[in-house]
């Protein structure tokens, strides 16, 4: 129950240092203890909760709720708030219950404020014509839209009238500050909106944004940072004097030492540090750790950049107007280089300078390696590199989203519908290539890049091996637990339960999805049957959830289709076929594996082990740090699949066989 002050209470406020410009303005609870308000300059309407509770600061020390040493204009304070040592003001804001704001400059909301809601991002082109609106339950698929559906225009004026109308919603004359919030050290804090138990530690100069913190995934800002025109999202860091300017940062990020950015998103689980983005879109699990790297104008998801990564997106032609795309789980080695326009296949890696502008988007897991100033492609060969699966294994773990809403819809697989569909053209552009430039070409061309003849044969190889892995892993999981007494039996349980999944796949920057789907969506949207964030939202997440039903459909069409079946048709022996052959390839996949991860324990790798010691010593030295190759985790989990999948391989097979008696 709040209620204006006595004129006894005004004389002790008075005789404790404060001063009102009018104190008819100012209300309390009917408990609030005014002894806890000290050396204070009102103005405006200003409304206190209660002062009862105590705080504990690091080290132990404990500080009573209270107002001291401070000026307030037009604020309303929660219940037991410590507000001390405001070296500027505080003006127009609304702070919750329990929030500790110490020792900072200015704290204010001197316009009209939308809070970085609405904000154009120019991303990919930093002369425009790409923008995306920021808004605080962006996420990196409904950012696909509105950056690369430009030949839909009717999708993108529709989506910014949804954006528009949220960010009208928000826009205020009036800041917020959530409860069990620490703001303290600061410098500038103008125009911001900032959830609760979100931590502002030493930050230098904040404006314009949203800290959308919640307690289930606290935002904690740290020293040096300066933000300008900004939305921060739940469970993400940002510390250690980064720089950014006019960016989205997402869910459970991290971004620090340093890393400086404009003009960029990032979303969930980015990990940002020393180095620079312009006009990047940093899908889910992009990541840069060095001081010399450059990020520009470019599309990356679950990324890794070497040191000393950088891309060019003009040629001094007609300014920055290049783009370039790295699809889902592309790395670079150290001191590579990428002249963009250029679109590098999913999970291939980048080594060494590449000014000729490739396109190996249908040949996925490749390497591109530079040899005298020309780019070779070795398709294929990231199938057999234990890193790649170690990279797969380890993104699920890394998610650290702790907020039960998730803007991001990810899926984790390596091989799905979208890389096996690029693996199956891949097949046929490395066909045509033979037939074309006959079979004893030594090398082959292909959009910009070479082929070695060996190269060549080789991807048709790795890539019929991951086609046949896949297609087997789904026949088997769609069998599992059936028990069939004859053929009719197998063919009812391998019908897909829905039509949808047939054709195209698309990767919305993390979420794998039909593009039936997908256009079902868009069309929905230009024609208003979806008119809020929420709904598109969820739209995704009914997507994300039924992949692995539409993820059947496509496989068993395609199942139908590599191994020259019909459904009507399809027998035990059949399935026995497609299972062995998927036994052939997974083992012969796991060895690979197994011998690319033998690499790291032979002789050469233990250059540098054993300080001055003989052979022997440099062998236990090694052994005592990395341990000895049959115990390593990574060996013993290729030896674990191998026999899980030969077993399970067996299982199917035998259950087949009492189809057949």
């Amino acid at each position: 129950m709040y209620r204006h002050l006595t004129n006894n209470e005004v004389y002790m406020l008075q005789s404790q240092g404060c001063r009102a410009e009018t104190w008819e303005m100012i209300s309390v609870n009917d408990k609030t203890d005014l002894h806890q308000i000290t050396n204070v300059s009102f103005s405006g309407k200003i409304k206190i909760g209660l002062l009862d509770e105590c705080f504990e600061l690091p080290g132990g020390l404990r500080r009573h709720s209270g107002i001291h040493n401070a000026t307030l204009h037009n604020v309303e304070i929660g219940d037991n708030c410590l507000i001390e040592n405001i070296r500027g003001y505080i003006a127009n804001y609304v702070i919750g219950n329990n929030s500790r704001i110490t020792n900072i400059g200015i704290l204010a909301v001197d316009e009209l404020s939308n809070f970085g809601n609405g904000l154009e991002i120019s991303v990919l082109n930093e002369t425009g014509g790409r923008e995306v609106m920021m808004h605080d339950c962006l996420s990196a698929h409904q950012a696909y839209f509105m950056a690369l559906y430009r030949h839909r225009p009717t999708l993108i004026q529709k989506m910014k009238n949804i954006i528009s109308r949220y960010a009208t919603q928000v826009h205020s004359e009036t800041g917020s500050i959530g409860s069990h919030v620490v703001v303290a050290d600061c410098g500038e804090l103008r125009n911001l909106r900032i959830g609760s138990h979100c931590s502002i530690i030493g930050a230098g100069k904040l404006v314009n944004g949203s800290i959308n913190s919640v307690k289930e995934a606290p935002v904690n800002i740290g020293r040096n940072v300066i933000c300008e025109d900004f939305i921060i999202s739940s469970g993400s860091t940002v510390t250690d004097g980064a720089m950014l300017t006019r960016c989205f940062v997402g869910q459970a990020c991290v971004i620090g030492h340093g890393f400086s950015a404009s003009e960029s998103l990032f979303f969930s689980n980015c990990h940002e540090e020393n180095g620079e983005a312009c006009a990047v879109f940093a899908g889910p699990f992009t990541v840069t750790h060095h001081k010399s790297t450059l990020l520009i104008a470019s599309q990356f998801s679950f990324m890794n950049a070497g040191s000393g990564s950088n891309q060019s997106n003009h040629m001094y032609k007609l300014g920055p107007i290049h783009q370039g795309a790295m699809e889902r789980g592309a790395k670079t080695s150290s001191n590579s280089y990428i002249l963009w326009p250029a679109r590098i296949g999913a999970f291939s890696l980048v080594m060494g300078r590449h000014t000729d502008h490739p396109d190996t988007s249908d040949l996925p897991f490749s390497y591109l390696i530079e040899h005298d100033n020309m780019t070779y492609l070795y398709p294929g060969l990231n199938l057999r590199s234990v890193g790649t699966i170690r990279d797969a294994r380890k993104w699920p773990i890394r998610d650290k989203r702790t907020d039960p809403h998730r803007l991001d819809q990810i899926n984790y697989n390596l091989l799905s519908p979208y890389t096996i569909q690029k693996m199956i053209n891949g097949c046929h552009i490395l066909k045509n290539l033979q037939k074309l430039a006959g079979e004893t070409s030594v090398v082959y061309t292909y959009q910009s890049t070479r082929i070695k003849n060996s190269s060549l044969s080789r991807g048709l190889e790795l890539y019929d091996m991951a086609i046949n892995k896949f297609l087997g892993n789904s026949i088997i999981k769609r069998l599992e637990g059936l028990v069939p007494a004859n053929d009719t039996d197998i063919r009812e349980r391998l019908k897909p339960d829905c039509p949808i999944g047939r054709g195209d796949w698309c990767d919305l920057s993390g979420l794998i999805a039909p593009k039936s789907e997908v256009l079902r969506l868009i069309d929905d949207i230009e024609q208003e049957k979806i008119i809020t964030a929420e709904e598109i939202h969820d739209r995704f997440a009914e997507m994300h959830s039924n992949y692995y039903e539409y993820e059947w459909t496509w496989a068993y069409d395609k199942i139908l289709w590599y191994y020259g079946l019909t459904h009507d048709e399809i027998t035990a022996d059949d399935v026995i076929s497609i299972v062995e052959r998927w036994k052939k390839a997974v083992i012969g996949i796991d060895n690979l594996l197994y011998d690319d991860a033998k690499k790291e324990f032979s002789l050469s790798s233990m250059t540098s082990f054993g300080a001055d010691g003989n052979r022997e010593q440099q062998i236990e030295d090694f052994e005592q740090v990395r341990g000895v190759f049959e115990s390593n985790s990574s060996v013993q989990s290729i030896l674990e699949h191998i026999k899980i999948k030969t077993d399970l391989g067996n299982g199917i097979i035998a259950t087949m066989l009492k189809a057949k008696s």
